[in-house]
């Protein structure tokens, strides 16, 4: 069975997801976990930018002439954001993977930045986002936060949690503008936005089986 397949299995409604103690178990935990990222984000941020790493030798990004692409990056990925956030108020079940996906998409990627430092490319224009950057904490602008692209992952693991074809379109296309345009304005390296696709999957198949449990039909299980 394809994941597409899975995904809309047996869908419940908020009031069936709020009578299943199963439910709000796991909702609980997925926001305690999340509050705590955010938490440790700044001192991580921090931590990281002050380390040196590896310089890489990226012949397609040195071939792009760097351009601030801020906003039209700002654009598609609070818009995907929003779209997500918008499916999920009628949707728990989305809720839920999203949220657990998201946690273990974020987790994996704090192991690869500190086992894999970086330095960023030459010719890094900063990405201006004031809704990211205000987790950030003293660091106004991460650039060591590279391998992998958490801008490209962000969108593909949309891709994959939403449910309707037109979203699924919309993400997508938004996975592959973004992943274009990171490279445009040098804030990451080829090889950040290819393997974001791969190890994305990855982490969304665990951050689902983590999210569902035993299946779709445990979600309300008394």
């Amino acid at each position: 069975m394809s994941v597409a397949e899975e995904n809309n299995l047996n869908p419940i409604n908020w009031k069936a997801a709020y009578k299943a103690n199963c439910f709000k178990i796991r909702l609980f935990i997925g926001i305690v976990l999340f509050a705590g990222i955010l938490t440790v984000f700044p001192f991580f941020f921090q931590y990281i930018e002050s380390r040196d790493g590896l310089s890489l030798d990226d012949s397609i990004v040195a071939a792009i002439p760097p351009h601030d692409v801020s906003i039209p990056i700002f654009i598609f990925i609070w818009s995907t954001t929003l779209l997500l956030a918008l499916r999920c108020i009628r949707d728990p079940q989305l809720l839920l993977i999203s949220l657990y996906c998201f946690i273990v998409l974020t987790l994996t990627r704090m192991c690869t930045i500190y086992f894999i430092p970086l330095n960023p490319p030459q010719g890094l224009i900063p990405l201006v986002d004031p809704l990211s950057n205000f987790f950030y904490g003293k660091t106004n602008f991460v650039t060591k936060d590279l391998f992998f692209s958490g801008h490209t992952s962000s969108q593909f693991i949309f891709f994959l949690s939403l449910k309707k074809k037109r979203d699924k379109a919309f993400a997508l296309l938004s996975t592959l503008v973004v992943g274009c345009l990171v490279l445009v304005q040098h804030v990451h390296y080829t090889v950040d936005v290819v393997a974001a696709i791969p190890l994305t999957y990855l982490c969304f198949l665990l951050g689902r089986r983590i999210a569902l449990g035993r299946g779709e039909a445990s979600l309300t299980d008394h």
